[in-house]
This record gives structure tokens, C-alpha cells and sequence, in this order.
């Protein structure tokens, strides 16, 4: 296809991304009224003035946010329409997909209140905010894997194959683990071509399950759980890292000597940190650097081929990135956390 006009107007888009010098004024920002004036000035002017209508505070920024990067990729996506690359880019999006429903299924097993769970969506893929809305008020995990299979939704297959383990080990990471095998499974089988936009988004995609598998180990290593019987929730596909050596960071004894298995791979970053950060066996820095480290390689797709789909998948990184920016900043500016702190947690492009 010919790339020279959706690109230059995706080129467009990442010209009004903001940049290091808007997010510093944003952290500088007493509370999160004074954040909400601010962001009024940005492009985000119009999604913030809708969401004042109807919410106050950090809900009102989570609302236009999320309003925000869904109006923007259904604009890219009618930028494609009709086109191949519609279907790749769609394979990224339904991630909010596979998100949203862990994030409903978290909500549901914890008894988080309905309206805190909603607010965590991002209706950026195929399910949208009422079909989310009715997921959230099922009283059980058992009800939204039904519904789900009642709406026909393709993600109750893996769901509902796997129920019976998780309803005999009350563990969330069999049904998580289910999803993520189910969407990188049928995305890889998607780009199963030769030509140059299929073998960007697989590698992409590989790069990905190398980053899902890392943090499910680590997860396991955590909390207890080794063995063969570990590896089945580990999915196949990844780009540098087999199968057989995931397993054997599962029967590595601590996170340390796990993440030290991992020197002479691009992994090799997560062992070298602090000391401090192998004693509590946190994994959330880990999968923090991770999820840096994911970021960085979509960003690269700028520089890739000009007159193909690597523009539009850099750009999903970059819109996704300065979301995610933003919404540490307002939830920061709720809990008094310090600017310097703040601007640790980003991650700048």
C-alpha cells in the first residue's frame, strides 16, 4: 500500500505530542486542580473541558485520558480503513482488550468497587464502555467468563478452557496467563508473511512475549510456585528467549540468581540494579525496567522504514508512553508525592 499520506499525517500526530518541557511544567503543578488548568493549554484541551462536565479531580483526568487515546487510534484506524495495515495496527489495540478484562477479573476476585475498576479501562480495542460496564456488575469471575461466552466474545474460549484450573487453585494468573497465550497466539498468527510490515509487527510482537514471560517468571519465583508444572503458563512465540531456559530460571532458588541468568541477553539491564532491590523480592521494579525497555524498542520503529507500517506502530508506543506519563502525574499529585520522585517514575522519550 502506499504509505505517503497516512504517514505524514501520523507525523502530524507526533508533532503535537507533548514534550520534556510540557511535562516538567505539568510536575510542577501544585495539586490536581491547578495540573487540570495546566493540561487545558495542550491538546488534551477539549477531552479535558468534556470530562469537567461530568467528573471532578483525578477522575476527571482519567476520563479525558482515556477519551483522548481512544478518539486518537480510532482516527488512525480510519486513516487505514480498508487497508492491511488497519488489521496490524488492530492486533496492538486489542491489548487494551486483554488488559481490560484482567483488570475486570482483578477487580471482581479483590472486591474493588465498581466505579475504581471502571476507572482503570481503556475502551481502545474491541470491547467498548458498555459492554465493559455490564462485565463489571456480574456479582463473580464465574458470571463475566459466562457472559462472556453468551456475547459470543472470542476471549471466553481460553477463559472458559482454563476455568476449572482456576477454580480448583484460586490463582488469577491462570486465567491471566490464558488470555495473554490466546491474543499473542492468534496476533503471531496474523503475520505469518514475508513482506517487511508482517515481519515489523511479529518482531515486535516476539519482543513482547519475551517481556510477559520475564515478568510471569519473576512473579512465580515470588511467590513460590516452580516446577514443570510453572511452565504452562508461559507462551510460546518469544524472540530471544526458549522455552527450556525460561524453565530453568523457574528453578533458580531467589529473583537474584534468576535475573542473573539473564546477563549476555538484551535482559542483562534487570540484574544489574541495586542490591537493595533483590532483598524484598519486589518484582514491580523489574517490571518497571521492563516495561522501559518495551517502550524503547516501539519507539525505534520511527526509525525504520519511512514509507511503511513502522511510523504508525512507533506512534502507538509514543501515545501510549505519554498516557502513561500523564496518569502517574495525576495520581502523584493526589498523594503529595515530590516532583523529583515524579519525575523518576517517567519514562522521557
Amino acid at each position: 500500500m502506499n504509505y505517503d499520506y497516512p504517514n505524514a499525517r501520523i507525523r502530524g500526530m507526533r508533532s503535537r505530542l507533548l514534550d520534556h518541557r510540557t511535562l516538567d511544567e505539568l510536575i510542577r503543578k501544585p495539586d490536581i486542580n491547578s495540573l487540570i488548568v495546566e493540561l487545558e493549554k495542550t491538546p488534551y484541551r477539549d477531552d479535558i473541558a468534556d470530562a469537567g462536565i461530568r467528573y471532578s479531580g483525578i477522575y476527571s483526568v482519567e476520563y479525558a485520558l482515556r477519551r483522548n487515546y481512544t478518539r486518537t487510534f480510532k482516527k488512525i484506524m480510519g486513516i487505514f480503513e480498508g487497508q492491511p495495515a488497519e488489521a496490524y495496527l488492530r492486533i496492538f489495540l486489542h491489548r487494551w482488550d486483554i488488559q481490560n478484562v484482567k483488570t475486570i477479573l482483578r477487580g471482581k476476585s479483590f472486591h474493588i468497587p465498581q466505579d475504581e475498576v471502571f476507572e482503570c479501562l481503556v475502551p481502545a480495542g474491541d470491547l467498548d464502555e458498555v459492554t465493559m460496564g455490564e462485565m463489571i456488575r456480574q456479582p463473580d469471575v464465574r458470571s463475566i467468563v459466562d457472559l462472556l461466552a453468551t456475547w459470543r466474545v472470542p476471549y471466553a474460549k481460553p477463559l472458559t478452557r482454563r476455568f476449572p484450573e482456576y477454580a480448583g487453585e484460586r490463582n488469577l494468573i491462570v486465567l491471566e496467563s490464558a488470555l495473554d497465550q490466546y491474543y499473542y497466539r492468534n496476533g503471531l498468527d496474523a503475520v505469518r508473511g514475508d513482506d517487511y510490515d508482517q515481519a515489523l509487527v511479529r518482531d515486535m510482537l516476539s519482543t513482547e512475549i519475551d517481556v510477559v514471560n520475564v515478568k510471569t517468571v519473576l512473579r512465580l519465583i515470588r511467590d513460590k510456585i516452580g516446577g514443570q508444572d510453572a511452565g504452562r503458563f508461559l507462551i510460546d512465540g518469544g524472540n530471544r528467549l526458549r522455552r527450556s531456559f525460561l524453565t530453568a530460571m523457574l528453578d533458580a532458588k531467589s529473583l537474584e540468581a534468576a535475573l542473573n541468568m539473564l546477563k549476555g541477553t538484551r535482559y542483562g539491564f534487570l540484574a544489574d540494579v541495586p542490591p537493595e532491590l533483590f532483598k524484598g523480592e519486589k518484582v514491580s521494579e523489574f517490571e518497571k525496567r521492563l516495561d522501559r525497555f518495551l517502550i524503547a524498542r516501539g519507539l525505534r520503529a520511527f526509525s525504520r522504514d519511512p514509507l511503511s507500517i513502522a511510523v504508525a506502530i512507533g506512534y502507538y508506543w509514543a501515545k501510549y508512553n505519554e498516557i502513561t506519563n500523564l496518569r502517574v502525574i495525576a495520581r502523584c499529585k493526589t498523594a503529595d508525592v515530590p516532583d523529583e520522585t515524579i519525575r523518576e517514575a517517567l519514562y522521557y522519550v
